[in-house]
Protein backbone atom coordinates (compact mmCIF):
# COMPACT_ATOMS: atom_id res chain seq x y z
CA UNK A 1 0.00 0.00 0.00
CA UNK A 2 1.61 3.11 -1.37
CA UNK A 3 1.29 6.40 1.18
CA UNK A 4 -1.68 7.79 -0.59
CA UNK A 5 -3.70 4.95 0.08
CA UNK A 6 -2.76 4.63 3.44
CA UNK A 7 -3.78 8.11 4.11
CA UNK A 8 -6.72 7.94 1.71
CA UNK A 9 -7.54 4.56 4.08
CA UNK A 10 -7.91 6.97 7.24
CA UNK A 11 -11.57 6.59 8.01
CA UNK A 12 -13.42 9.71 9.67
CA UNK A 13 -14.51 9.19 13.38
CA UNK A 14 -16.28 11.60 16.11
CA UNK A 15 -13.03 13.94 16.77
CA UNK A 16 -11.85 14.90 13.51
CA UNK A 17 -15.47 15.29 11.55
CA UNK A 18 -18.08 17.64 12.87
CA UNK A 19 -20.95 18.66 10.39
CA UNK A 20 -20.67 22.28 9.51
CA UNK A 21 -23.64 24.28 10.82
CA UNK A 22 -24.66 27.80 11.91
CA UNK A 23 -26.17 27.15 14.86
CA UNK A 24 -22.52 26.88 16.86
CA UNK A 25 -21.92 30.43 15.34
CA UNK A 26 -24.84 31.05 18.36
CA UNK A 27 -23.22 28.82 20.91
CA UNK A 28 -19.40 30.72 20.40
CA UNK A 29 -20.84 34.05 19.98
CA UNK A 30 -22.83 33.48 23.62
CA UNK A 31 -20.04 31.94 25.39
CA UNK A 32 -17.29 34.13 24.42
CA UNK A 33 -19.06 37.34 23.82
CA UNK A 34 -22.31 36.67 26.14
CA UNK A 35 -22.85 40.25 27.55
CA UNK A 36 -22.41 42.05 24.12
CA UNK A 37 -25.43 42.99 21.93
CA UNK A 38 -27.19 40.54 19.22
CA UNK A 39 -30.06 42.27 18.52
CA UNK A 40 -31.13 46.09 19.04
CA UNK A 41 -35.25 46.89 18.02
CA UNK A 42 -36.55 50.20 19.16
CA UNK A 43 -35.94 50.31 23.25
CA UNK A 44 -35.39 46.86 23.21
CA UNK A 45 -32.02 45.31 23.72
CA UNK A 46 -30.79 41.77 23.64
CA UNK A 47 -27.18 40.29 24.69
CA UNK A 48 -25.72 37.23 22.77
CA UNK A 49 -26.58 34.99 26.38
CA UNK A 50 -30.12 35.68 25.97
CA UNK A 51 -30.33 35.07 22.12
CA UNK A 52 -29.45 31.50 22.71
CA UNK A 53 -31.22 30.95 25.62
CA UNK A 54 -34.32 32.24 23.96
CA UNK A 55 -33.54 29.87 20.24
CA UNK A 56 -33.22 27.24 23.25
CA UNK A 57 -36.55 27.73 24.31
CA UNK A 58 -37.85 28.33 21.05
CA UNK A 59 -36.39 24.36 19.70
CA UNK A 60 -38.09 23.53 22.93
CA UNK A 61 -41.10 24.74 22.27
CA UNK A 62 -41.10 23.23 18.82
CA UNK A 63 -40.54 19.78 20.14
CA UNK A 64 -43.14 19.81 22.77
CA UNK A 65 -45.66 20.53 20.15
CA UNK A 66 -44.37 17.41 17.92
CA UNK A 67 -41.93 19.12 15.81
CA UNK A 68 -39.32 16.50 14.65
CA UNK A 69 -36.41 16.72 12.15
CA UNK A 70 -37.29 17.65 8.72
CA UNK A 71 -40.59 19.25 9.62
CA UNK A 72 -41.22 22.80 8.19
CA UNK A 73 -42.03 25.65 10.53
CA UNK A 74 -42.67 28.85 8.72
CA UNK A 75 -42.58 32.49 10.23
CA UNK A 76 -44.45 35.47 8.45
CA UNK A 77 -42.99 38.84 10.70
CA UNK A 78 -41.18 41.98 9.31
CA UNK A 79 -36.94 42.37 10.89
CA UNK A 80 -37.80 41.81 13.87
CA UNK A 81 -36.01 39.74 16.81
CA UNK A 82 -38.38 36.95 16.39
CA UNK A 83 -37.97 36.42 13.16
CA UNK A 84 -33.86 36.66 13.33
CA UNK A 85 -34.22 33.96 16.65
CA UNK A 86 -36.14 31.51 14.67
CA UNK A 87 -32.98 31.65 11.89
CA UNK A 88 -31.43 29.39 15.21
CA UNK A 89 -34.48 28.33 17.05
CA UNK A 90 -35.73 26.32 14.28
CA UNK A 91 -33.24 24.34 12.99
CA UNK A 92 -31.76 23.90 16.77
CA UNK A 93 -35.57 21.71 16.66
CA UNK A 94 -33.78 20.10 13.80
CA UNK A 95 -36.80 21.56 11.89
CA UNK A 96 -36.41 23.69 8.57
CA UNK A 97 -37.34 27.28 8.27
CA UNK A 98 -39.53 28.81 5.87
CA UNK A 99 -39.30 32.48 6.09
CA UNK A 100 -42.04 34.03 4.63
CA UNK A 101 -42.70 37.20 1.77
CA UNK A 102 -44.53 39.42 4.03
CA UNK A 103 -45.74 41.17 0.20
CA UNK A 104 -47.24 38.21 -0.77
CA UNK A 105 -51.07 37.65 -1.00
CA UNK A 106 -53.51 35.58 1.01
CA UNK A 107 -53.59 32.66 -2.54
CA UNK A 108 -49.67 32.43 -2.61
CA UNK A 109 -48.97 32.25 0.98
CA UNK A 110 -51.66 29.38 0.62
CA UNK A 111 -49.62 27.22 -1.76
CA UNK A 112 -46.37 27.86 0.13
CA UNK A 113 -47.66 26.71 3.06
CA UNK A 114 -49.25 23.44 1.96
CA UNK A 115 -46.44 22.77 -1.04
CA UNK A 116 -43.78 22.97 1.82
CA UNK A 117 -46.33 21.44 4.73
CA UNK A 118 -45.40 23.71 7.24
CA UNK A 119 -46.81 21.98 10.72
CA UNK A 120 -46.53 25.30 12.99
CA UNK A 121 -46.58 28.73 11.38
CA UNK A 122 -45.59 31.89 13.76
CA UNK A 123 -46.86 35.18 12.45
CA UNK A 124 -46.45 39.17 13.53
CA UNK A 125 -49.62 40.02 15.02
CA UNK A 126 -50.36 42.47 12.28
CA UNK A 127 -50.96 39.99 9.67
CA UNK A 128 -53.63 38.26 11.22
CA UNK A 129 -56.29 39.51 9.12
CA UNK A 130 -54.19 38.19 6.32
CA UNK A 131 -53.38 34.50 8.03
CA UNK A 132 -56.81 34.16 8.96
CA UNK A 133 -57.16 34.13 5.01
CA UNK A 134 -54.25 32.04 4.50
CA UNK A 135 -55.50 29.40 6.78
CA UNK A 136 -59.55 29.39 5.32
CA UNK A 137 -57.80 28.11 1.94
CA UNK A 138 -55.72 25.29 3.87
CA UNK A 139 -56.67 21.61 3.75
CA UNK A 140 -54.43 21.31 6.72
CA UNK A 141 -54.07 23.88 9.05
CA UNK A 142 -50.32 24.39 10.84
CA UNK A 143 -50.67 25.37 14.30
CA UNK A 144 -49.91 29.15 14.96
CA UNK A 145 -48.38 30.97 17.31
CA UNK A 146 -48.78 34.96 17.66
CA UNK A 147 -45.50 37.38 17.67
CA UNK A 148 -46.58 40.59 19.59
CA UNK A 149 -43.94 43.16 18.59
CA UNK A 150 -44.01 45.78 21.20
CA UNK A 151 -42.26 48.39 18.58
CA UNK A 152 -45.85 47.89 16.52
CA UNK A 153 -47.75 50.58 17.13
CA UNK A 154 -50.66 49.68 14.78
CA UNK A 155 -53.86 46.84 15.49
CA UNK A 156 -52.73 43.99 16.67
CA UNK A 157 -54.74 41.08 15.37
CA UNK A 158 -55.82 37.57 16.99
CA UNK A 159 -57.18 34.44 15.68
CA UNK A 160 -56.76 33.03 19.72
CA UNK A 161 -53.65 31.26 19.27
CA UNK A 162 -50.73 30.98 21.43
CA UNK A 163 -48.51 34.06 22.31
CA UNK A 164 -44.57 34.37 21.09
CA UNK A 165 -43.46 35.30 24.79
CA UNK A 166 -45.81 32.58 26.87
CA UNK A 167 -45.29 30.08 24.15
CA UNK A 168 -41.22 31.01 24.80
CA UNK A 169 -41.18 30.95 28.56
CA UNK A 170 -43.46 27.81 29.22
CA UNK A 171 -39.90 25.92 28.17
CA UNK A 172 -36.48 26.03 30.23
CA UNK A 173 -33.34 28.40 29.16
CA UNK A 174 -31.10 25.57 29.33
CA UNK A 175 -32.82 22.87 27.16
CA UNK A 176 -30.06 21.41 25.08
CA UNK A 177 -30.15 21.04 21.43
CA UNK A 178 -27.58 18.71 19.66
CA UNK A 179 -25.64 19.49 16.14
CA UNK A 180 -27.19 17.81 12.85
CA UNK A 181 -26.23 14.52 12.17
CA UNK A 182 -25.34 15.51 8.55
CA UNK A 183 -24.41 18.45 7.32
CA UNK A 184 -26.15 17.93 4.00
CA UNK A 185 -29.42 18.09 6.51
CA UNK A 186 -32.37 20.67 5.58
CA UNK A 187 -31.53 24.44 7.19
CA UNK A 188 -34.29 26.37 5.33
CA UNK A 189 -36.95 26.56 2.47
CA UNK A 190 -37.32 29.47 0.12
CA UNK A 191 -39.52 30.07 -2.20
CA UNK A 192 -38.97 31.63 -5.42
CA UNK A 193 -41.45 32.33 -8.12
CA UNK A 194 -38.42 31.60 -11.23
CA UNK A 195 -40.03 31.29 -13.99
CA UNK A 196 -43.56 29.93 -14.06
CA UNK A 197 -46.68 30.70 -12.26
CA UNK A 198 -46.43 28.91 -9.11
CA UNK A 199 -43.20 29.19 -6.91
CA UNK A 200 -40.43 27.17 -6.59
CA UNK A 201 -39.26 25.40 -3.12
CA UNK A 202 -35.50 26.02 -2.51
CA UNK A 203 -33.74 23.84 -0.31
CA UNK A 204 -30.89 24.98 1.75
CA UNK A 205 -28.04 22.53 3.74
CA UNK A 206 -26.60 23.18 6.73
CA UNK A 207 -23.16 23.09 5.03
CA UNK A 208 -24.12 25.62 2.71
CA UNK A 209 -25.58 28.12 5.27
CA UNK A 210 -22.16 27.84 7.33
CA UNK A 211 -20.00 28.66 4.36
CA UNK A 212 -21.80 31.38 3.00
CA UNK A 213 -22.21 32.73 6.09
CA UNK A 214 -18.82 32.58 6.74
CA UNK A 215 -17.98 34.03 3.13
CA UNK A 216 -19.87 37.52 3.47
CA UNK A 217 -17.45 38.06 6.32
CA UNK A 218 -14.65 37.78 3.54
CA UNK A 219 -16.35 38.80 0.96
CA UNK A 220 -17.82 42.39 2.45
CA UNK A 221 -14.55 43.14 4.24
CA UNK A 222 -16.72 43.05 7.86
CA UNK A 223 -14.65 43.25 11.29
CA UNK A 224 -15.29 41.69 14.47
CA UNK A 225 -18.56 43.12 16.26
CA UNK A 226 -19.71 44.57 13.53
CA UNK A 227 -23.37 46.48 13.65
CA UNK A 228 -25.67 45.27 10.62
CA UNK A 229 -28.58 47.40 9.77
CA UNK A 230 -31.80 45.09 8.58
CA UNK A 231 -32.74 46.87 5.50
CA UNK A 232 -32.95 43.21 3.59
CA UNK A 233 -35.79 41.34 4.48
CA UNK A 234 -34.86 38.12 6.17
CA UNK A 235 -37.44 36.72 4.03
CA UNK A 236 -35.15 36.65 1.28
CA UNK A 237 -32.55 33.96 0.57
CA UNK A 238 -32.86 34.20 4.87
CA UNK A 239 -30.82 37.70 4.78
CA UNK A 240 -28.58 36.31 2.15
CA UNK A 241 -27.29 34.24 5.43
CA UNK A 242 -26.74 37.59 7.72
CA UNK A 243 -28.82 36.54 10.42
CA UNK A 244 -26.13 33.65 10.81
CA UNK A 245 -23.02 35.97 9.56
CA UNK A 246 -23.76 38.34 12.46
CA UNK A 247 -23.87 35.70 15.15
CA UNK A 248 -20.42 34.18 13.65
CA UNK A 249 -18.71 38.23 14.36
CA UNK A 250 -20.67 38.34 17.96
CA UNK A 251 -22.35 41.81 15.94
CA UNK A 252 -25.27 43.33 16.50
CA UNK A 253 -28.25 43.58 14.55
CA UNK A 254 -30.35 46.31 14.10
CA UNK A 255 -33.57 45.46 13.52
CA UNK A 256 -35.73 47.61 11.23
CA UNK A 257 -39.64 46.87 11.07
CA UNK A 258 -40.38 49.49 8.05
CA UNK A 259 -37.69 50.48 5.71
CA UNK A 260 -37.96 53.93 5.56
CA UNK A 261 -35.45 57.04 4.83
CA UNK A 262 -35.42 58.16 8.17
CA UNK A 263 -35.39 55.36 10.29
CA UNK A 264 -32.87 54.18 8.49
CA UNK A 265 -30.77 57.73 8.52
CA UNK A 266 -31.20 57.62 12.59
CA UNK A 267 -30.09 54.22 12.67
CA UNK A 268 -26.61 54.69 11.32
CA UNK A 269 -26.53 57.93 13.14
CA UNK A 270 -27.38 56.30 16.36
CA UNK A 271 -26.06 53.20 16.63
CA UNK A 272 -22.93 53.88 14.00
CA UNK A 273 -24.13 51.15 11.69
CA UNK A 274 -21.51 49.92 9.69
CA UNK A 275 -23.38 47.32 6.92
CA UNK A 276 -26.58 46.71 5.41
CA UNK A 277 -27.42 45.20 2.41
CA UNK A 278 -30.39 46.91 -0.02
CA UNK A 279 -31.82 47.25 -3.65
CA UNK A 280 -31.49 49.69 -5.84
CA UNK A 281 -34.91 50.98 -4.44
CA UNK A 282 -33.65 51.45 -0.61
CA UNK A 283 -30.75 53.28 -2.37
CA UNK A 284 -32.81 56.02 -4.15
CA UNK A 285 -34.95 56.26 -0.68
CA UNK A 286 -32.22 57.59 0.66
CA UNK A 287 -30.58 59.63 -1.88
CA UNK A 288 -34.05 61.33 -2.43
CA UNK A 289 -35.02 61.74 0.86
CA UNK A 290 -36.09 65.17 2.32
CA UNK A 291 -32.96 66.83 3.56
CA UNK A 292 -34.11 67.03 7.09
CA UNK A 293 -34.26 63.60 7.65
CA UNK A 294 -30.91 62.63 5.51
CA UNK A 295 -27.73 62.21 7.75
CA UNK A 296 -24.17 62.27 6.15
CA UNK A 297 -22.43 59.43 7.95
CA UNK A 298 -18.98 60.46 10.07
CA UNK A 299 -17.87 56.61 9.85
CA UNK A 300 -17.55 53.92 7.50
CA UNK A 301 -21.18 52.51 6.29
CA UNK A 302 -21.01 50.25 3.36
CA UNK A 303 -23.84 49.61 1.53
CA UNK A 304 -24.29 45.93 -0.51
CA UNK A 305 -26.75 45.80 -3.43
CA UNK A 306 -28.27 43.37 -6.02
CA UNK A 307 -30.21 43.56 -8.83
CA UNK A 308 -29.12 46.48 -11.32
CA UNK A 309 -25.95 47.70 -10.75
CA UNK A 310 -26.21 51.24 -9.55
CA UNK A 311 -25.66 54.41 -12.21
CA UNK A 312 -22.72 56.89 -11.28
CA UNK A 313 -25.18 59.22 -10.13
CA UNK A 314 -26.65 56.57 -7.34
CA UNK A 315 -22.71 56.00 -6.52
CA UNK A 316 -21.87 59.67 -6.20
CA UNK A 317 -25.35 60.78 -4.52
CA UNK A 318 -24.35 57.98 -1.54
CA UNK A 319 -20.77 58.85 -1.47
CA UNK A 320 -21.94 62.40 -0.25
CA UNK A 321 -24.51 60.47 2.54
CA UNK A 322 -20.30 59.05 3.40
CA UNK A 323 -22.28 55.49 2.03
CA UNK A 324 -20.20 53.24 -0.25
CA UNK A 325 -22.05 50.67 -2.49
CA UNK A 326 -20.55 47.36 -3.14
CA UNK A 327 -22.47 45.68 -6.21
CA UNK A 328 -23.24 41.79 -5.50
CA UNK A 329 -24.80 38.90 -7.39
CA UNK A 330 -26.88 36.10 -7.27
CA UNK A 331 -30.13 34.11 -6.55
CA UNK A 332 -32.40 32.52 -4.04
CA UNK A 333 -30.56 29.14 -5.17
CA UNK A 334 -27.45 30.40 -4.10
CA UNK A 335 -28.19 31.02 -1.11
CA UNK A 336 -27.81 34.76 -2.07
CA UNK A 337 -24.96 36.91 -3.11
CA UNK A 338 -22.22 34.26 -5.09
CA UNK A 339 -19.92 36.96 -6.92
CA UNK A 340 -19.45 40.09 -5.64
CA UNK A 341 -17.42 43.15 -7.09
CA UNK A 342 -14.69 42.50 -5.14
CA UNK A 343 -12.22 45.83 -5.06
CA UNK A 344 -9.26 47.40 -5.35
CA UNK A 345 -7.45 50.35 -3.77
CA UNK A 346 -5.85 51.88 -7.10
CA UNK A 347 -9.79 51.75 -8.40
CA UNK A 348 -10.12 54.87 -5.72
CA UNK A 349 -8.14 57.17 -7.53
CA UNK A 350 -10.20 56.53 -11.08
CA UNK A 351 -13.25 59.20 -11.93
CA UNK A 352 -16.45 58.62 -11.05
CA UNK A 353 -17.80 57.45 -14.58
CA UNK A 354 -15.02 54.88 -14.38
CA UNK A 355 -15.77 53.54 -10.73
CA UNK A 356 -19.14 53.55 -11.61
CA UNK A 357 -18.24 50.99 -14.67
CA UNK A 358 -15.74 49.12 -12.65
CA UNK A 359 -18.91 48.46 -10.43
CA UNK A 360 -21.58 48.01 -12.50
CA UNK A 361 -19.69 44.55 -13.09
CA UNK A 362 -20.90 42.46 -10.89
CA UNK A 363 -17.52 40.42 -10.72
CA UNK A 364 -15.63 37.37 -9.41
CA UNK A 365 -16.82 34.07 -7.28
CA UNK A 366 -17.15 34.27 -3.53
CA UNK A 367 -14.30 32.49 -1.77
CA UNK A 368 -16.76 29.73 -0.74
CA UNK A 369 -18.40 29.38 -4.56
CA UNK A 370 -16.16 26.93 -5.94
CA UNK A 371 -16.09 27.67 -9.57
CA UNK A 372 -18.17 30.57 -11.78
CA UNK A 373 -18.06 30.26 -15.58
CA UNK A 374 -19.44 32.17 -18.44
CA UNK A 375 -20.11 29.60 -20.99
CA UNK A 376 -21.85 29.47 -24.69
CA UNK A 377 -24.48 27.02 -25.97
CA UNK A 378 -21.94 24.14 -26.27
CA UNK A 379 -20.87 24.86 -22.94
CA UNK A 380 -17.39 26.08 -23.32
CA UNK A 381 -16.02 28.95 -21.40
CA UNK A 382 -16.26 32.20 -23.94
CA UNK A 383 -13.05 34.76 -24.58
CA UNK A 384 -12.36 37.66 -21.62
CA UNK A 385 -12.99 39.79 -24.22
CA UNK A 386 -15.83 41.75 -22.77
CA UNK A 387 -17.73 41.08 -25.38
CA UNK A 388 -19.02 37.63 -26.32
CA UNK A 389 -21.81 36.80 -24.41
CA UNK A 390 -22.61 33.47 -22.55
CA UNK A 391 -24.68 32.31 -19.69
CA UNK A 392 -23.46 32.29 -16.33
CA UNK A 393 -23.00 29.03 -14.53
CA UNK A 394 -21.68 28.23 -10.69
CA UNK A 395 -20.60 24.92 -8.70
CA UNK A 396 -19.63 24.75 -5.34
CA UNK A 397 -20.92 24.00 -1.71
CA UNK A 398 -23.35 27.19 -1.68
CA UNK A 399 -26.01 26.16 -3.87
CA UNK A 400 -29.30 24.70 -3.32
CA UNK A 401 -29.69 20.91 -2.55
CA UNK A 402 -32.50 21.50 -5.46
CA UNK A 403 -36.38 22.50 -5.89
CA UNK A 404 -38.70 20.35 -3.51
CA UNK A 405 -40.75 17.74 -5.10
CA UNK A 406 -39.99 19.26 -8.40
CA UNK A 407 -37.30 16.52 -9.62
CA UNK A 408 -37.59 17.91 -13.36
CA UNK A 409 -37.11 21.42 -12.31
CA UNK A 410 -33.81 20.41 -10.46
CA UNK A 411 -32.59 18.30 -13.36
CA UNK A 412 -32.99 21.35 -15.27
CA UNK A 413 -31.20 23.58 -13.36
CA UNK A 414 -28.37 21.62 -12.74
CA UNK A 415 -27.72 19.74 -16.08
CA UNK A 416 -24.16 18.52 -17.30
CA UNK A 417 -22.92 19.50 -13.18
CA UNK A 418 -23.41 22.89 -12.75
CA UNK A 419 -26.43 25.43 -11.75
CA UNK A 420 -27.68 27.46 -14.75
CA UNK A 421 -28.59 31.08 -13.62
CA UNK A 422 -30.31 31.90 -17.00
CA UNK A 423 -28.36 35.04 -16.78
CA UNK A 424 -26.42 36.27 -20.10
CA UNK A 425 -23.05 37.66 -19.12
CA UNK A 426 -19.69 38.95 -20.78
CA UNK A 427 -16.16 38.15 -19.12
CA UNK A 428 -13.74 41.45 -19.55
CA UNK A 429 -10.10 40.35 -20.02
CA UNK A 430 -9.22 40.70 -15.87
CA UNK A 431 -11.98 37.79 -15.01
CA UNK A 432 -14.28 40.27 -14.18
CA UNK A 433 -18.12 39.16 -15.03
CA UNK A 434 -20.48 41.55 -16.09
CA UNK A 435 -24.39 40.91 -17.06
CA UNK A 436 -25.71 41.92 -20.49
CA UNK A 437 -29.24 40.32 -20.05
CA UNK A 438 -31.67 39.12 -17.15
CA UNK A 439 -33.08 35.52 -17.05
CA UNK A 440 -35.35 35.08 -20.02
CA UNK A 441 -38.53 36.76 -18.69
CA UNK A 442 -37.56 37.48 -15.05
CA UNK A 443 -38.77 40.53 -13.58
CA UNK A 444 -36.90 41.79 -11.02
CA UNK A 445 -38.67 44.95 -8.80
CA UNK A 446 -37.47 46.58 -6.10
CA UNK A 447 -35.11 43.30 -5.33
CA UNK A 448 -38.08 41.08 -6.16
CA UNK A 449 -38.22 38.45 -8.60
CA UNK A 450 -41.37 38.40 -10.68
CA UNK A 451 -42.83 35.74 -12.98
CA UNK A 452 -44.14 37.15 -16.33
CA UNK A 453 -45.86 33.89 -16.72
CA UNK A 454 -47.79 34.33 -13.62
CA UNK A 455 -49.26 37.79 -14.44
CA UNK A 456 -49.92 36.99 -18.38
CA UNK A 457 -52.28 34.34 -16.93
CA UNK A 458 -54.03 36.64 -14.84
CA UNK A 459 -54.68 38.66 -17.42
CA UNK A 460 -55.64 36.35 -20.03
CA UNK A 461 -58.42 35.49 -17.41
CA UNK A 462 -60.03 38.60 -18.07
CA UNK A 463 -62.85 38.05 -20.69
CA UNK A 464 -62.12 41.23 -22.76
CA UNK A 465 -58.55 40.04 -23.27
CA UNK A 466 -57.35 38.10 -26.36
CA UNK A 467 -53.77 38.49 -25.54
CA UNK A 468 -51.30 39.15 -23.00
CA UNK A 469 -47.35 39.36 -22.74
CA UNK A 470 -45.59 41.41 -20.17
CA UNK A 471 -42.10 42.48 -20.19
CA UNK A 472 -39.94 44.81 -17.90
CA UNK A 473 -39.75 48.59 -18.48
CA UNK A 474 -36.46 50.26 -16.71
CA UNK A 475 -37.94 52.09 -13.73
CA UNK A 476 -35.65 55.36 -12.02
CA UNK A 477 -37.07 53.91 -8.46
CA UNK A 478 -37.65 49.88 -8.66
CA UNK A 479 -35.43 49.41 -11.30
CA UNK A 480 -37.76 47.42 -13.45
CA UNK A 481 -42.01 47.36 -13.66
CA UNK A 482 -43.84 45.16 -15.47
CA UNK A 483 -45.43 46.54 -18.66
CA UNK A 484 -48.07 44.71 -19.94
CA UNK A 485 -48.94 44.52 -24.04
CA UNK A 486 -52.72 43.89 -24.05
CA UNK A 487 -54.90 42.45 -27.68
CA UNK A 488 -58.10 43.38 -26.55
CA UNK A 489 -60.89 41.01 -27.94
CA UNK A 490 -63.37 42.44 -31.27
CA UNK A 491 -65.71 44.91 -30.10
CA UNK A 492 -64.39 44.66 -26.10
CA UNK A 493 -64.17 48.58 -24.66
CA UNK A 494 -61.68 47.46 -21.78
CA UNK A 495 -59.98 50.18 -20.18
CA UNK A 496 -56.15 50.50 -18.26
CA UNK A 497 -58.04 50.86 -15.28
CA UNK A 498 -60.38 47.73 -15.69
CA UNK A 499 -57.04 45.96 -16.59
CA UNK A 500 -55.79 47.43 -13.12
CA UNK A 501 -58.90 46.52 -11.29
CA UNK A 502 -58.61 42.94 -12.72
CA UNK A 503 -54.72 42.70 -11.51
CA UNK A 504 -55.51 43.74 -7.86
CA UNK A 505 -57.56 41.20 -6.99
CA UNK A 506 -55.64 38.36 -8.50
CA UNK A 507 -51.91 39.57 -7.89
CA UNK A 508 -49.72 40.79 -4.89
CA UNK A 509 -49.76 44.38 -5.46
CA UNK A 510 -45.58 44.83 -6.25
CA UNK A 511 -46.49 42.13 -9.31
CA UNK A 512 -49.50 44.31 -10.80
CA UNK A 513 -48.16 45.64 -14.00
CA UNK A 514 -47.42 49.61 -13.59
CA UNK A 515 -47.91 50.25 -17.55
CA UNK A 516 -50.57 48.92 -19.58
CA UNK A 517 -50.01 49.42 -23.57
CA UNK A 518 -52.83 47.81 -25.89
CA UNK A 519 -51.62 47.19 -29.48
CA UNK A 520 -51.62 44.10 -31.76
CA UNK A 521 -48.40 41.79 -30.42
CA UNK A 522 -45.39 41.28 -32.66
CA UNK A 523 -45.00 37.44 -33.50
CA UNK A 524 -42.39 35.22 -35.80
CA UNK A 525 -43.84 33.40 -38.43
CA UNK A 526 -44.47 30.37 -35.93
CA UNK A 527 -46.60 32.51 -34.30
CA UNK A 528 -44.14 33.21 -31.04
CA UNK A 529 -44.58 36.89 -29.27
CA UNK A 530 -41.27 38.30 -29.97
CA UNK A 531 -40.84 40.06 -26.10
CA UNK A 532 -37.28 41.49 -27.37
CA UNK A 533 -39.47 43.60 -29.56
CA UNK A 534 -41.65 44.66 -26.41
CA UNK A 535 -38.51 45.38 -24.31
CA UNK A 536 -37.10 47.45 -26.42
CA UNK A 537 -41.02 49.10 -26.79
CA UNK A 538 -41.32 49.31 -23.03
CA UNK A 539 -37.94 51.09 -22.65
CA UNK A 540 -38.79 53.44 -24.92
CA UNK A 541 -42.32 54.47 -23.57
CA UNK A 542 -42.48 57.82 -21.35
CA UNK A 543 -45.78 57.22 -20.17
CA UNK A 544 -46.40 57.55 -16.61
CA UNK A 545 -46.84 54.18 -14.41
CA UNK A 546 -49.92 53.29 -13.01
CA UNK A 547 -50.72 51.10 -10.29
Amino acid sequence: MTSAESNDALPRNAANHVALTPLGFLQWAAAVYPERPALVHGSHRQSWQTTRQRCQQMAAALQAWGVRRGDVVAVLAPNTPALYEAHFGVPMAGAVLNALNTRLDAATLAFILAHGSATVLLYDSEYAGLVGEVLDQLATRPRTVRIEDREYDGIHGTLGDAEYESWLAAQSADTPWEYPDDEWQNICLNYTSGTTGNPKGVVYHHRGAYLNATGNVLACGMPPHAVYLWTLPMFHCNGWCFPWTLAALAGTSVCLRRVEPAAIFEAIRRHRVGFFCAAPVVLNMLINAPAEQQYRATHRVQALTGGAAPPAAVIESMEQLGIGVTHLYGLTETYGPSISCAWHDEWDARPLAERAALKARIGVRKLNVEHVQVVDEQHQPVPADGTTMGEIVLRGNTLMKGYLRNPEATAQAFAGGWFHSGDLGVVHPDGYIEIKDRAKDIIISGGENISTVEVESVLYRHPDILEAAVVAKPDPVWGETPCAFVTLKEGAQCTTDDVLRHCRAHLARFKIPRTIVFSALPKTATGKIQKFVLRNQAAALDTPDKS
